[in-house]
């Protein structure tokens, strides 16, 4: 941190606040997503056509509720963080704290929109194309959420 701030022409504090506040926005972004996704969720075993899913759409269901349940307390869990610190000085365990969550809950969120694509395209096209999709959407995840980013940080560390 000390680096960043030399390099930037901040002090500690002031890149911690920054941090912080990037991350915040970070998170406000996710969220949305996963209040869209957890709100379809629990909505949809209410529909006509949930009771006619097999014990796989029922596994799916279940997998991706509580990945998008997880998501939502992982994502939320820097709120509580800040509270419980706040005016004690800990700004920087809250921002390694917050950088962890957010990596997490991202890629529990990942989790969850692929099973969600994996449950309505089992009902619309069929098993084997859902699941294919569904392979799509964690190869394209994982790549532009972690791996290409972790490359460009390799990268710039070299």
């Amino acid at each position: 941190m000390a680096t960043t701030a030399l390099a930037r022409g901040e002090t500690p504090e002031e890149v911690l606040d920054r941090n912080l506040a990037e991350l915040l926005q970070e998170t406000r972004v996710a969220i949305t997503g996963v209040q869209i996704l957890f709100a379809f969720l629990l909505t949809l075993p209410f529909a006509a056509r949930f009771d006619g899913l097999d014990a796989f759409g029922t596994a799916v269901y279940t997998t991706t509720l509580l990945s998008t349940a997880t998501a939502t307390l992982v994502l939320i869990a820097p709120v509580s963080f800040h509270r419980i610190l706040f005016r004690q000085r800990r700004k920087e365990e809250l921002v390694t704290f917050a950088d962890r969550a957010l990596l997490t809950g991202l890629a529990l969120l990942l989790l969850g929109i692929a099973a969600a694509v994996l449950l309505v395209l089992d009902v619309v096209l069929g098993r084997w194309p859902a699941l294919v999709c569904c392979a799509v959407v964690v190869v394209v995840g994982a790549l532009t959420w972690y791996a290409l980013p972790l490359r460009q940080h390799r990268r710039a560390h070299r």
